[in-house]
């Protein structure tokens, strides 16, 4: 099975902390599934205008580092047919409620966008970028505010029209049925996960089906997917993330996805704890192997801590290989009997 965007294992994405923006980041990557998102979610008269070229992404996040933690950016230059440029920010909100103050956000990442153009034209600027604001959400609960910047200013009725307002295109995944996702099967898959993510998990539960169906269809996404459910589905099991593997490569191992997905763990999870010591108070990698353990096989024996307490680092990653395919907590380190290889 061919995974094109882990073929890299160096590739920066791998290095992104919160699992909602590792797989937005991993999700519109490729220009194909921007574009796509274009012409579902943009307005006709403006999804017209388009031009066949793919989006161009632009190097750089427009929202402020304080908001890093609950929303993620991408800027992208999209071609008229008139030849002009147009750009779309695409802002992905990770909280599980509506936050009515995303408007100022977005604002704000006009802003940075327009400021960021000015400085490479030497000030010499006739006219500012085009910009248009799109926001993803996939909370719990559906979004319930005004998409554009007015509603949050203290002022009268008849002073609106002098003051300045931004409007924002909403793609709210929580209101949106499964299967109006996305006509995109990349996209489709991306949003089924990012939409239960913040969900219960009972809602989890069964939703688990309709993702695996639509990785069959992107196998692509099989990597960063599993590790996503991994990550913020509590209560997926070893077992649950096997049958999703055979379901999607209908092979019963998949030795390699094991490899990429405890590297993504690895450089992603632990890359926000310090590494380092892995004995003692458990930090770095030795932390992040007992929340994938937990995750996989549930409540933990005393000897599975005790091992990684004392493990070094190349045990630990000798196990971390074999978690995802392995059936017991015994065959991850090969008999807990045994010494630490």
């Amino acid at each position: 099975m061919s995974t094109p965007e882990l073929q890299n294992r160096n590739d920066p994405l791998f290095d992104i902390a919160r699992p909602h923006d590792r797989l937005f980041k991993i999700l519109f990557s490729h220009p194909e599934s921007v574009a796509h998102l274009l012409r579902e979610r943009l307005p006709p008269e403006v999804a017209s205008r388009l031009a066949p070229d793919l989006p161009e992404p632009v190097e750089g996040s427009f929202v402020p580092d304080a908001m890093g933690e609950f929303l993620s950016d991408k800027l992208f230059r999209v071609r008229l047919l008139n030849g002009d440029s147009l750009f779309v920010h695409l802002l992905v909100e990770h909280k599980s409620y509506p936050d009515r103050k995303v408007g100022w956000q977005v604002t704000r990442g006009i802003m940075a966008v327009a400021e960021q153009a000015v400085r490479e034209m030497d000030d010499a600027w006739d006219l500012l970028p085009a910009v248009i604001p799109m926001v993803v959400y996939h909370g719990a609960a559906p979004w319930s505010f005004p998409a554009d910047l007015l509603s949050l200013v203290r002022a009268e009725p008849e002073l609106h029209p002098w003051l300045l307002n931004v409007r924002y295109i909403l793609v709210d995944l929580s209101a949106t049925a499964d299967p109006n996702l996305s006509s995109h099967a990349r996209l489709r898959a991306g949003f089924l996960a990012l939409k239960y993510g913040t969900r219960s998990p009972r809602e989890q539960e069964i939703a688990l089906g309709q993702i695996a169906d639509a990785l069959q269809e992107a196998p692509e996404l099989l990597v960063p997917v599993v590790f996503y459910l991994i990550t913020t589905f509590p209560e997926v099991r070893q077992e649950t993330v096997r049958k999703i593997i055979v379901h999607v490569t209908h092979q019963e191992d998949h030795a390699m996805l094991s490899i990429y997905a405890q590297e993504l763990l690895v450089k992603g999870e632990a890359r926000g704890e310090a590494r380092g010591e892995a004995r003692g108070i458990l930090k770095g990698e030795g932390a992040v192997m007992l929340r994938q353990l937990q995750h996989l096989f549930g409540q933990l024996p005393a000897w599975v801590k005790a091992r990684i307490e004392a493990a070094e680092p190349a045990h630990l990653e000798t196990w971390s290989t074999r978690i995802l395919m392995a059936r017991t907590l015994e065959e991850v380190f090969d008999g807990p009997h045994h010494g630490n290889s």
